[in-house]
């Protein structure tokens, strides 16, 4: 590594995440890299877990943390000044590395000037270009010097636009037992073992509770009025959504039998669940590799939904991750996951999916098997954890020994 901080004559590797997930990607990955350079200096943007690993954060996390085109037009003005700056800071210390982890809108317009300005970028997580616009992948290919892909099939989609894209498979594949807990799980959270459970996860950001919250917890209100004895048990990601959640839930019964809300340990809701009721987003892949069968709902900003549907930039018809999986792997037949999107994502349709799933044992089974299936098939042929092949495939662009 050549690239160093004039000021402090230490090496220099700078990392970009923009929410909750890319924090902990982000976090892994200093470990990993570090173990490869020990004097290394991280700088950037990134959140408490990445601090927490010695990374010197420029700017709060949560300024990046927007969903949609709405959203981000609401804010462009802040982050367009964002955007300048981080750009400016980062051409003057020149790191040996730039990583943008996700956050595509804001990192692949910082990452595509960096590397026109000849520092070597990496995209970490692949934006879904299976579900959108497949040409997408060029513009990455001009922003990124490699992309980093965590799902099996996405490579060969960059290679066909001569872009360079490593598997280094999922994180969470790697921290998932391939059989799962629900016992252990329960005597955790101190919860019964002989009632039936529900796991609810309405979103993570503001903007999907204000959407979203009422729904999902009208429609959980609905199952335990038709399910004798059900616990709702709902994990908030972080204390703004708790404080948002109890907002929500403070007309219903606070006592033992009302819906449990946690302070963070979303995983082990999920093991202790027998079914899932949440958002779509990465929260869905957390619940496949607990293998819990679930329903998935999810709505965009309405004029975000128009958008994307005027301009025909959806080139999928299914949204579940475990659903895209589980095409990709060739598991045929009816959807794995019954997922309820836009106007389709109301109250009713979410609760008369999830109680069926609760009465249907054999249902329940069949999809724990192909849960159990797509897991094995996102760690197959791989060595080491996700965040250790990041750090390869990186450190092969830092030391220049990866033949370009």
């Amino acid at each position: 590594m050549q690239n160093i901080d004039v000021s402090t004559n230490t090496p220099l590797i700078a990392l970009i995440a923009g929410e909750d997930s890319g924090d902990q990607l982000g976090a892994d990955l200093i470990i990993a890299l570090r173990q490869r350079y020990p004097h290394v200096r991280f700088v950037g943007i990134g959140g408490a877990r990445m601090q927490a690993q010695g990374f010197e954060s420029w700017y709060d996390i949560h300024e990046l943390s927007l969903f949609g085109f709405s959203e981000v037009i609401s804010h462009l003005p802040r982050l367009l000044r964002l955007r300048r700056a981080l750009i400016a800071k980062l051409l003057k210390v020149q790191p040996a590395i730039v990583v943008g982890i996700d956050a595509p809108d804001f990192n692949l317009g910082v990452e595509q000037r960096l590397k026109q300005a000849g520092l070597k970028t990496v995209h970490y997580v692949s934006p879904s270009v299976w579900a959108w616009r497949e040409k997408r992948a060029e513009k990455i290919g001009r922003s990124a010097n490699r992309v980093l892909c965590l799902f099996p099939m996405e490579p060969a989609i960059y290679a066909k636009h001569g872009i360079d894209a490593r598997f280094v498979g999922h994180p969470l594949a790697d921290r998932f037992a391939l059989v799962s807990d629900r016992v252990g799980a329960r005597e955790f959270l101190q919860l019964p073992q002989q009632v039936p459970i529900l796991a609810l996860l309405p979103g993570s950001r503001p903007s999907e509770l204000a959407r979203m919250g009422q729904i999902f917890i009208d429609a959980a209100t609905r199952v335990a009025a038709a399910l004798p004895g059900l616990r709702i048990v709902i994990p908030a990601a972080n204390p703004r959504v708790h404080a948002r959640l109890k907002a929500l839930l403070a007309k219903l019964p606070h006592d033992e039998t009302g819906p449990l809300l946690l302070d963070g340990h979303a995983h082990e809701a999920m093991l202790a669940a027998d079914v899932v009721l949440l958002a779509s987003g990465t929260a869905t892949l957390e619940a496949m590799l607990a293998k819990r069968p679930m329903v998935v709902g999810y709505r965009v900003a309405p004029l975000s939904y128009r958008i994307a549907r005027a301009l025909k930039m959806l080139k999928t018809d299914v949204y579940a991750l475990p659903n895209i999986l589980a095409r990709a792997s060739g598991i045929q037949g009816e959807l794995l996951v019954p997922e309820f999107m836009q106007d389709e994502c109301t109250a009713g349709n979410l609760a008369v999916a999830t109680l069926m799933l609760f009465q249907d044992s054999e249902r329940r089974g069949y999809i724990v098997s192909a849960f159990e299936q797509l897991h094995q098939a996102l760690r197959s042929g791989l060595e080491g954890h996700a965040g250790e092949r990041a750090a390869a495939a990186i450190a092969e662009l830092v030391d220049g020994t990866d033949g370009d």
